[in-house]
């Protein structure tokens, strides 16, 4: 390999970035149950039971929490899908997705 081989190859690794993480946030609602609540967070967002009471229970104190972070197709996914499970089901869960600061 030459010299100018090895330099091309450290340009471009150096151009990669990580991919921007965007946060996943429960909101606070009155009206959907716990229960439900934490079915979701297990099933879509893989947390534990204790995870997700925990997520929950701040949510419900502060109005809104962290679930988790992923690439923002990732999160976006998620919150499309715990979103669509919700309304089939006459609740009115919420989730946002921001940047990660």
């Amino acid at each position: 390999m030459s010299d100018s081989d090895l330099k091309t190859r450290k340009s471009i690794r150096q151009k990669l970035e990580r991919p921007k993480r965007y946060q996943v946030i429960l909101l606070n609602d009155d009206f959907t149950p716990a229960e439900f609540v934490v079915f979701v967070l297990k099933g879509e967002f893989r947390l534990d039971v204790l995870q997700a009471e925990h997520v929950m229970e701040t949510a419900h104190k502060k109005g809104a929490n962290v679930v988790s972070t992923y690439p923002r197709d990732v999160a976006e996914t998620k919150v499309s899908r715990a979103t669509e499970t919700a309304v089939r089901m006459g609740y009115p869960l919420k989730f946002i997705v921001e940047p990660e600061e």
